[in-house]
């Protein structure tokens, strides 16, 4: 039997990545081997509740979606995350996969869009940057980078021509870390330098405040 353990199961709007603001399920896995400065989600860490892939496919449906998020902590950390990935693609859901970059994606179902963090300084996790991860990635994957000062930013403009990632995937996010780089800057920096990157918002915490469940 299958089973994972669930810290949520909710129906929301996508806050981030490319499918912004359209209705989506998102299944939190619980457990993270990173403990990046600005991270969010640190709730997701410990605790959670031991769910069967079924208990999570029943409750999944009910909500009727067409796209879900599988999301952390680490969702990858969980090996049965990539027997869920594939059954809820074997439904027909349009399936995205919110990872640190720290684990290996290769096993991932190839139907599965990947948002793949690449983990700056200031985030004090870049050692735990798995780079062989990004020669799998392609364009209907994303890359993002949350950045917390000038110096991360510099550091992400490096990666973009490093690994060529505005060529090799779908889309690069940019997003500022709350409360230690002010949004307004970032975008004059990608607007100066002219990136063909994405700024994004987390609109979820906009809408409703930084919270589980939303």
């Amino acid at each position: 039997m299958t089973n994972l353990r669930i810290t949520e199961i909710f129906y929301s709007l996508q806050g981030e990545a490319k499918t912004v603001g359209l209705p989506t399920v998102f299944i939190r896995l619980t457990g993270c081997p990173l403990r990046c400065s600005y991270c969010d989600t640190a709730y997701a860490f410990s605790g959670g509740e031991i769910q069967t892939l079924q208990k999570i496919m029943t409750k999944v449906a009910s909500y009727k979606p067409r796209y879900i998020t599988v999301t952390g902590g680490e969702p990858l950390a969980q090996r049965e995350c990539l027997t869920l990935l594939t059954a809820l693609c074997n439904e027909g859901y349009l399936v995205s996969l919110e990872t640190s970059g720290s684990m290996d994606i290769e096993a991932v179902d190839e139907r599965v869009s990947i948002v793949m963090d690449l983990k700056a300084p200031e985030s004090g996790e870049v050692a735990k940057n798995r780079y062989a991860n990004v020669e799998l990635l392609g364009s209907k994957d994303q890359i993002k980078f949350v950045l917390c000062n000038q110096q991360d930013y510099e550091w992400a403009r490096f990666k973009l021509d490093e690994y060529d990632l505005i060529e090799r995937v779908g889309e690069v996010l940019f997003s500022a870390s709350h409360g230690e780089l002010d949004t307004t800057q970032l975008a004059d920096w990608i607007i100066q330098d002219r990136l063909l990157v994405r700024l994004q918002v987390q609109l979820h915490k906009y809408l409703w405040g930084d919270k589980p469940g939303v």
